[in-house]
């Protein structure tokens, strides 16, 4: 049986391999002794966000990781963090915070510690492992699964380029709104303080008799 027959566009080649490519990210720092560093990314709503993580040890020294919201919610939270995996759902469209504090006992030189973060969203992160015992599904079905999976992620992605694109327009035309009638207040300030000076002069210079 064929999947796919004939040649496969280009473009959406390329849409899919950017998805995937925005969904998954992995970096690298040195996290300074008694520092705390954050991580901070904006997020849609209802999607799900898996990261791995892994702290070099340094004896005496700990580390706290935690997942906080903008106002300040803990959405997960780890104490004497070192090798672990995190995972949480967005509950709104907003910037999130992945964030790192290094603690040292008093008195003990502390040394910068060495983290390694990787976090997966939408559709690379959930777990296909175990799908097809769980549900009975041979290889091939949990594979379609998955592409089901990412056209949908791709669906919602447009979706909200789609409704962006629609406030940022009305943004647009609201400020073009404003702009005009400012002008136009402008113009209708400048008009009244001109016959004001003009009829200010005529009857300056008909005091003075300047003028009949």
């Amino acid at each position: 049986m064929k999947l796919f027959e004939g040649s496969v566009s280009p473009s959406l080649v390329a849409l899919i391999v950017t998805v995937l490519l925005s969904e998954v990210s992995s970096l690298m720092f040195h996290l300074q002794p008694s520092a705390q560093k954050c991580l901070r990314e904006e997020i849609h709503k209802d999607v799900l966000v898996s990261g791995d993580y892994e702290i070099t040890e340094v004896p005496g020294q700990t580390v706290d990781l935690a997942v906080v919201d903008s106002k300040g919610g803990f959405l997960w939270k780890k104490e004497h963090a070192e090798k672990g995996r995190f995972t949480f759902t967005t509950d709104e469209y907003e910037v999130y915070e992945i964030c790192f504090t290094s603690k040292v006992p008093h008195g003990q030189r502390g040394f910068p510690q060495e983290v390694y973060l990787s976090t997966k969203h939408g559709v690379e992160a959930k777990s296909y492992e175990g799908l097809d015992e769980a549900a009975k599904l041979k290889p091939l079905e949990v594979e379609l699964k998955r592409l089901e999976d990412l056209s949908e992620a791709i669906v919602k992605d447009f979706g909200f380029m789609r409704q962006r694109e629609e406030e940022m327009r009305d943004t647009n035309e609201s400020t073009n709104s404003r702009v005009l009638y400012f002008s136009i207040f402008s113009m209708l300030c400048l008009l009244g303080l001109a016959t004001w000076q003009v009829l200010y002069l005529r009857q300056f210079f008909k005091s003075k008799k300047l003028i009949e």
